[in-house]
């Protein structure tokens, strides 16, 4: 008897265990943050630093400010501004962060903002939804979002609404390039704000591109060499799409900036690292840029592995890159 007894509560407790592991939610991606980057990095480049994110005096930062409510998920942003900002209201740009798609954090950019801001930018670094919450193009949607949100409290905060960029890096200068270039597709432009009002009352258009070694088209052989690679179950990219490259071809075209490009295109910068596999199509884009007359340039940092952005002594030429471009085409005849 004893023995049953045993063996019904052993069953039962299986039979627990089991549910329990089923109603837990799925492991989170590896963490993508400068913390973890550093120690794959630091044993090839041990001169590297994490870039600070301390918030300098001539700085004012305005974080975890909700610019969209996504059902249950207030997506944030974090706010750097000069903090005695010069007469007149000041460019801004809207930071998108990597991670594959599916992980990384805002704080990634907040080195890039805070410098930005030091060189008398409104600089924002969001947070958006990644791929185990929300299938592609909900992290564009939220890009373009976050834009529109710049603008529409742009008077707040003295920003000139119309001088907004975007930018990111690694998957999120992906994200930022395909917010950047398709302006009026109304796929990438669905949300409607009471705030803000119907679609369309404040654009989330912008009037330059920063990509920093992102993907400008996942379509090329090149790019699906890593991007669809079948020992992965699903790729990064694939779990975005929600498919693999011949079950979701179409997405994986409607998702490249390169094919967007025409005349209308804000200029664009491209920084890429010395890893040309994390910017595919890009010689291609800029080659489409230029035959439209629209202005691009691309800057190489020299000798630095992906996600340089996020480390000292690359963070510099970066910002400096990124500054010269932007009062080029923001503010000119001011640069």
């Amino acid at each position: 008897m004893n023995k049953t007894i045993r063996a019904c509560a052993g069953m039962a407790a299986m039979l627990m265990a089991t549910q329990a592991l089923a109603q837990a939610p799925a492991l989170a991606p590896e963490s993508y943050t400068a913390e973890t980057t550093y120690k794959k990095l630091a044993p090839n480049y041990p001169f590297i630093r994490i870039a600070s994110r301390e918030v300098p005096d001539a700085v004012r930062a305005v974080k975890n400010i909700t610019y969209v409510q996504r059902g249950g998920h207030a997506l944030q942003l974090d706010l750097y501004l000069p903090a005695q900002p010069k007469a007149g209201a000041v460019p801004g740009i809207v930071f998108v962060h990597g991670g594959g798609w599916r992980a990384g954090v805002r704080d990634n950019f907040a080195p890039m903002a805070i410098r930005m801001a030091q060189r008398g930018y409104a600089a924002a670094s969001i947070s958006y939804r990644l791929s185990p919450e929300a299938l592609y193009p909900a992290a564009v949607q939220d890009a373009r979002a976050a834009v529109r949100w710049m603008r529409a409290h742009a008077g707040e905060y003295g920003i000139d609404p119309s001088k907004i960029a975007i930018g990111g890096g690694s998957a999120g200068g992906q994200i930022a390039a395909l917010a950047g270039v398709t302006d009026g597709v109304a796929r990438f432009d669905t949300e409607i704000r009471p705030d803000v009002g119907e679609l369309g009352a404040v654009p989330s258009s912008v009037q330059a591109i920063v990509n920093i070694d992102g993907l400008s088209d996942f379509t090329s052989a090149a790019a699906r060499k890593y991007e669809d690679d079948p020992a992965k179950q699903p790729s990064s990219a694939g779990a975005w799409f929600g498919g693999r490259y011949a079950e979701k071809a179409d997405l994986w075209r409607e998702a490249s900036p390169l094919f967007y490009v025409n005349a209308k295109t804000p200029p664009v910068l491209f920084i890429v690292s010395a890893q040309p596999r994390f910017s595919l199509g890009r010689e291609e884009m800029t080659a489409r840029l230029r035959a439209a007359k629209v202005a691009t340039q691309v800057v190489a940092v020299p000798d630095t592995p992906h996600s340089f952005w996020l480390f000292d002594p690359w963070l510099a030429p970066t910002v400096e890159a990124l500054d010269v471009f932007l009062r080029a085409h923001l503010m000119p005849g001011l640069h």
